[in-house]
This record gives structure tokens, sequence and C-alpha cells, in this order.
């Protein structure tokens, strides 16, 4: 018997990226474009929905030709590079989307969590907004109720359980719709990266959730670029490229299958910034422009002892006058994280400075195995808003000469040494 609670089969999703405005060099032409105007736009519109040339340039495939089957209870981790087709397909799951072409059917109640805030109403509170969402998933006023103070505590918002969201930070968001998607019984939870932006002991408690939510028969489809967690979690990845399964099958191959080609972008000593060729996220304007490791004595180095002191030294560009905050990512060959180094944890002022720093970040004591690392670089606005991401920017070695083997703990959260300059 056939126990697939999801079944993908030969799925695509066609979108048109935009359609050139036309641009004139005399005031004629622009008054006679105005005059025009409303049939203009007419054929605009049309043309954006007619797809007469597939491999136009201003056509893309989010995701092509792709099949793959879920297990009732499974743990289904996907992975790949921003703009991989990674969100798209979870939208098609969530029904949020049609596909194109092919076919999605998951059988059972849906719940996603794929964006901060998603079906919550800005000026209900969040009593009101737990109801809303839970009708929205299907469930009885009784239903709710029954699950509403398993919500309120795994939350750990019950203070600010009355107050409209529209006054809830990044954080209490998750919080809140992770605990609703959670504790309303779904029989398949899909939950994209939008856990990044809650702390490491909520992320855990999430992590704890949803193996619970698959002890119990139910699937989960996560997305995540924290290797680590997907190790952790998940016991099949898929890995999305350019909108195509590149591979299906056990975690750990996929992982390192994944890690392979942006591990070799990941430059030693210093790494240009600028124009960088691996994988990144930048929906803002700050930008991370170069980035160095440095020895104890200031001078660029790749490879480093256990115990010996290491610097990053990361010039940020385009900071607007409320600052900004950063954060280093540490992670080993294997993609977990093992440092996690935060300007928000220290009493460095990144709020009143120039348009263009210079930040350098020390940890005293290297507390890791032999091992190559890669650095993921975070930079947010004041608000933790993310304005880039570049992930494996530079890596180092660590080597051990004369010392004791380490036991790696978890994730280490350290203040770090601070300084900032003007670039």
């Amino acid at each position: 018997m056939n126990n697939s609670i999801i079944k993908v089969e030969n799925l695509s999703k066609r979108y048109r990226i935009g359609v050139k405005d036309e641009k004139h060099d005399t005031i004629i032409g622009a008054m006679l474009s105005w005059i025009k105007s409303p049939l203009s736009n007419f054929r605009r519109v049309q043309k954006l929905s007619t797809f007469k040339n597939d491999s136009a340039q201003d056509v893309i495939w989010a995701i092509k030709n792709i099949s793959f089957e879920v297990q009732q209870g499974e743990i289904l981790g996907v992975i790949g590079k921003n703009g991989a087709g990674k969100s798209t397909l979870l939208k098609i799951l969530s029904r949020i989307v049609d596909p194109t072409d092919g076919q999605a059917t998951v059988r059972g109640r849906v719940a996603s969590l794929l964006e901060i805030g998603t079906g919550f109403h800005a000026e209900l509170s969040g009593r009101e907004n737990i109801y809303l969402n839970g009708t929205i998933l299907g469930m009885t006023r009784g239903e709710i109720r029954k699950n509403f103070n398993d919500i309120v505590e795994f939350s750990e918002i019950g203070k600010f359980i009355d107050t409209p969201v529209k006054r809830y930070s990044s954080g209490m968001y998750v919080r809140l719709a992770f605990a609703i998607a959670a504790h309303l019984d779904p029989d398949v939870l899909i939950v994209d990266e939008v856990l990044a932006v809650g702390d490491a002991a909520f992320q855990k408690k999430c992590l704890g959730k949803m193996s619970e939510t698959a002890n119990s028969g139910r699937t989960v489809l996560f997305v995540s670029h924290n290797m680590h967690t997907i190790q952790s979690l998940c016991s099949r990845a898929i890995l999305l490229d350019k909108g195509n399964i590149v591979k299906d099958g056990d975690t750990r191959n996929v992982v390192s299958h994944y890690l392979k080609p942006i591990q070799a972008h990941a430059t030693e000593g210093e790494s240009d910034l600028t124009n960088w060729p691996g994988s990144r996220n930048s929906p803002g304007e700050i930008r991370a422009t170069y980035l160095k490791t440095l020895d104890k004595n200031g001078i660029p180095c790749s490879t480093f002892q256990i115990y010996d002191s290491i610097t990053f030294e990361l010039e940020v560009e385009n900071i607007g006058q409320n600052g900004f905050v950063v954060s280093f990512l540490i992670n080993d060959a294997e993609g977990a994280l093992v440092y996690q180094i935060r300007s928000q944890d220290s009493s460095i002022d990144t709020e009143n400075v120039p348009s263009k720093v210079k930040v350098q970040m020390t940890i005293s004591k290297l507390k890791v195995t032999e091992k190559q690392y890669t650095v993921d670089v975070w930079v947010g606005n004041h608000f933790d808003k993310l304005e880039d991401l570049v992930e494996s920017a530079i890596s180092f070695d660590v080597i051990n000469v004369g010392h004791s083997k380490l036991a790696l703990r978890s994730v280490i959260h350290e203040t770090g040494e601070w300084d900032i300059s003007q670039n």
C-alpha cells in the first residue's frame, strides 16, 4: 500500500519577470505615449499573462518538471541556493499558487509557515489571530479553544496576547505563527526559513516540536540554510538548483553534494565580496564588501591553531543614518554551525556611524577541533531585518599542535571583542 501523503508529478511553475517600459527622448513622444497609455497598459497586462516563447529572456521557470513523493510521518529537508525554487515549491504545496504544468497532491490538512506574519491581520490581537488562523486551517472554534492555552504557552508571548500584532517584533510574529501552525493538528506542516529570525533557544524548541509532530505520524517539510539543523532533523533531503531536483536521498549525502561547490567559493585569508560568485541574499541597501581573517598580529592569515585568537575584519557600505547590525556564523566542513557572534550582544555602537565603516570582531580563543571552517556574514538594519547575507564568505583551517583533543560542544555563543572605525 502506497503511504504517500504528498505526491508531486512533473511539476513546473513559470513566471514572467516584467516587461521593459518604452522610453522617449522627446516631449512629443512622451505626450503621445500618455494619450495612448490606457491601451498600452492593457496590452502590457495582457502580455504579462501570455507566454508565446518559454525561452524568452523575461520568462523564468522557478521549478521545472520535478517529481517526488513524501511518506506519512517523514521529515523532508529542502535545500538549495537562493532562487533555486524552494519557496515556489512550498507555495504550490501550500495551495497558495497554482502550478503551470504537472500536479501536486497533498492529502489532509496543511499548515504553512512561509513568511513572517503570513495570514495575520495586523489590526487584530494575538488572541484574535489564533482564532482567525485556526479557522483558515479548517478548525472548529471548539478545537481552537482546546489548543489555545498550549499555543500561548509555547509562543511565550502571553503578556502580549491581547496586543495588536502590528506592534509585535519579527521574533514575536514567528513565535506565535509557529505555535499556531504546530498546535492545530495539521497532517502536513510546511516550514520555510522564517525560524532563523527567532533566538537559539526558541529555534531548538521548534525543532523539538517538529520531531514530535513527525513521531505522531504527521509529515513535515522543512527549508533551511542551516545544514546542521537539516542533518539533525531530516533523514531525507532534496537539493534544488535552478528549479530542478539535482539530488534526492540520504540527508548527509545530499548536504555534502550541496556544500562542495559553495566551499570552493570561499577564499582563504581575504575575500572581495563586491561581486560574490556564491550564494547571496541581499534584499536591502547595506552591503558587506570585503572580509579578512587576521592573526593576533593583525596579519591576514588562513591557518590557526586551537586556542589561537582570530579576528574578522569586515568592510560595510551604504549604511543608513540608523546604523546596522552584523553577525558572523562559523560552520564546519559538514555545515554544522559552531560559532555565532552578534554585534547586538556587545556594547559596540553601530548606529551612529558613517555610511562606510570597517568592523573588527575578535574571538580570543578558538575552541574548535581540527577542521576547515567557513564563515557566513549576516548584515541587518537596526531593526534586525536582513539587508545582506553572504554564505561561505571566507574559509580558514584550524590545526592542533601540542593540545589534547577537544570535545566540541554544540553552537558556541560568544560576545567577542568588537571595534569599529571609519573606512
